[in-house]
């Protein structure tokens, strides 16, 4: 029993030792294969290919399934939000009991009471936030909408010693912003989904365990 018991622990403990992919709000999939044009030729020439074949006045940008595009991802943002609450309540009470002939506890009429209550609050609050991410990253076009946007989505993968980086980026592209040089800017993307994540020795070291998630779900304290 007990050498079953140190074989699960030990089988948890690698679990948690193995590096896994980040997950994402991306749109799926990130990347697609081109669709088959049945109106292009049907072999291939001294200088035509058919898999690469366009129009002769029709320039290079993104505008097939499988095509790909340069995103020049310019992202700064700066939020900030100040609030101030000031609240005061004053109140006052004065009581006289009267002097009534035939009353019981004579010697109580007569006596003044006074009662006083000042409440006040005093609030502030302070809330600055910036981002700035800059950078260049290809993605693919993985559906065509019938009005003409293009869905696109990518992601950029860096192996490095610590760890691995993910660099991911999805949205709609209206063709028209689309360059000369097949390129377009973040800005001017919709519905656009940036990340940039890790898997690293690192980033899992801030992340809190399933064990201690798991307490902190029901214990009040």
């Amino acid at each position: 029993m007990s050498e079953l018991i140190c074989w699960f622990l030990l089988v948890i403990l690698l679990a948690g030792c193995v590096t896994t992919t980040p997950p994402t709000a991306i749109h799926q999939p990130m990347t697609a294969r081109p669709e088959p044009r049945s109106t292009l030729a049907p072999s291939n020439g001294a200088i035509f290919n058919v898999a690469s074949a366009r129009p002769l006045f029709e320039d290079r940008r993104a505008r097939f399934v499988g095509d790909t595009l340069i995103i020049n991802i310019q992202e700064k943002v700066q939020a900030s939000k100040k609030s101030e609450n000031k609240t005061t309540r004053s109140q006052k009470v004065d009581v006289t009991v009267p002097t009534i002939v035939g009353l019981p506890f004579k010697g109580a009429q007569g006596t003044a009471l006074a009662a006083s209550d000042t409440n006040n609050f005093n609030g502030k609050g302070e809330n600055t936030s910036s981002n700035d991410f800059t950078g260049a990253l290809a993605v693919t076009v993985i559906e065509v909408y019938p009005n003409g946007n293009l869905l696109v989505s990518g992601e950029k993968q860096i192996g490095l010693k610590e760890g691995e980086e993910f660099i991911r980026f999805s949205g709609v592209v209206n063709p028209n912003n689309i360059t000369a040089a097949n390129t377009v800017v973040s800005t001017q993307v919709a519905d656009a989904r940036i990340e940039y994540k890790a898997n690293g020795f690192l980033d899992s070291a801030q992340v809190m365990g399933w064990l201690g998630k798991f307490f902190l779900s029901f214990m009040p304290f």
